[in-house]
């Protein structure tokens, strides 16, 4: 937008400029020709009636007058006579043409500037001398002429003179139209500006950002529209966080009390079909805990109630594999580690948010590991980020399915489908981007699901 206001501001100022300084120039340049043809007639005149007067001190005063001219001013003068007259011999006679014709025939003055186009190399003007007379108001017969040619290089300079100044001066101005209409354009859009900053950041999560209120009315209206919509939307979903952390902990405490007493039913029947419901009961029970510490974790995350510190990644990494080796060892399953880093490199995350995250990418891969495969867990560092992956050999993801593992309560497929809550990967990339880091899902090489983290990487910290 403001690329676009300052071209029309500088269109406009240069149609402006055009329409003053254009026909200035053509006025100056009409001008100087027609100064310069008087100048130059006016002296073919002068001589002229040197010429006319025929006596000596006149032929004498035309032949230094002719003298003076041709080196003071870059003007030639020839002279021609009809007859038996014969004045300033020594001048150089005119070629026999049509201007020169004219003017002995008829007596006519003639002016060629030897182009159609403003001009050409030399001013040519013919000029009859006619033979004087007692009578002043009676014109002699033609006796000759006199024809001066003008170099009109001096015109030229001139010329170039009147239209590279204006042609600089434009440019000047242009210039400063630029630089004052790219001020004024970032003026005038700076709240159209600032209220796109808070709309992008709203995109991005942030129900805090809120917009000056500045600028004209319109602008500062929509400003205090937004800003209210934004207090409201924070504060419904607020509100919607806090009821569902407290709904979620609620539920936790009946939820153990009836898992527990299903656990104490099944100890005392004896009766299979019974214990079989019972089994079946207690199943659902669980499957709905996974679901409410889920929902407590999503809610806890999205009020960021802590901040990202440095990690050692693979101190917890190692953490967390002796709690996941005991089941996988169960079903033959190998947890293995490769390192591509080194040294032991720091990576930015909330305390407990990158335990969790493993713990609901390595219960996935197990689940949907066949027995005997093996989980594979990658860690490879880059100047800025820490590079996490996981593989399992199991059934993977099609395209349209990884298009929406991320979605809450989506289940896919598999075995995490048929007994997970939905919520798992839907927690994993919360709390992942809440650390500013990203998380994507690949094919696994061989069959099986990559899951793949880019995690900001901490500076070292420094020894005491």
């Amino acid at each position: 937008m403001i690329s676009q206001l300052v071209r029309s501001y500088i269109l406009l100022v240069a149609i402006a400029i055009a329409l003053f300084t254009v026909p200035v120039a053509f006025t100056l340049t009409d001008q100087l020709r027609d100064d310069t043809r008087l100048s130059v007639l006016r002296e073919a005149r002068t001589m002229a009636l040197l010429l006319g007067n025929g006596n000596s001190a006149s032929c004498q005063a035309l032949d230094e007058m002719a003298g003076a001219y041709s080196v003071e001013t870059p003007g030639k003068v020839q002279v021609i006579t009809t007859g038996e007259r014969s004045c300033a011999p020594g001048l150089l006679r005119p070629e026999q043409d049509a201007a020169l014709t004219k003017t002995l025939r008829r007596g006519g003055e003639t002016t060629d500037w030897g182009s159609d186009f403003i001009w050409g190399e030399n001013l040519v003007i013919t000029v009859p001398a006619r033979e004087a007379t007692a009578d002043r108001e009676s014109k002699g017969p033609v006796v000759g002429a006199v024809r001066i040619v003008y170099s009109t290089d001096t015109l030229t300079s001139r010329l170039w003179t009147i239209w590279g100044f204006r042609a600089g001066l434009a440019a000047a101005v242009l210039a400063a139209a630029a630089g004052l209409g790219v001020l004024v354009a970032r003026r005038l859009t700076r709240p159209l500006r600032q209220l796109n900053d808070m709309a992008t950041r709203f995109s991005d999560g942030d129900l805090t950002a809120r917009s000056p209120v500045t600028g004209p009315h319109e602008t500062q209206q929509l400003a205090r529209t937004l800003n209210s919509a934004g207090e409201r939307l924070d504060s419904l979903i607020g509100s919607q966080r806090v009821f569902v952390a407290d709904a979620s902990h609620q539920l936790r405490t009946p939820l153990t009390a009836l898992r527990l007493s299903l656990d104490n039913i099944a100890d005392g029947v004896d009766d299979e079909f019974v214990r079989e419901d019972v089994e079946q009961a207690t199943s659902e029970v669980v499957r709905m805990s996974r679901l409410v510490n889920g929902l407590l974790v999503l809610a806890r995350a999205e009020a960021k109630v802590s901040a990202a510190e440095p990690l050692q990644i693979l101190d917890v990494i190692e953490e967390r594999f002796s709690v996941w080796r005991p089941a996988a060892d169960e079903r033959g399953v190998t947890i293995a580690l490769e390192e591509g880093v080194d040294g032991r490199p720091l990576v930015l995350a909330s305390p407990g948010h990158l335990d969790q995250v493993l713990d609901n990418v390595l219960s996935n891969a197990l689940e949907v590991s066949p027995d005997g495969a093996t989980i594979t867990v990658r860690v490879s560092a880059r100047a800025d980020e820490v590079l996490l992956s996981v593989l399992d050999q199991g059934p993977g993801m099609s395209d349209q399915e990884k298009s929406r593992a991320f979605d809450r309560f989506w289940r896919g497929q598999g075995l995490t489908g048929r007994a997970g809550s939905g919520l798992g990967l839907a927690i994993v990339k919360q709390l992942v981007t809440d650390d500013g880091g990203a998380v994507v899902l690949r094919d696994a090489p061989g069959g099986g699901l990559c899951v793949r983290f880019s995690l900001r990487r901490a500076a070292p910290k420094s020894g005491g």
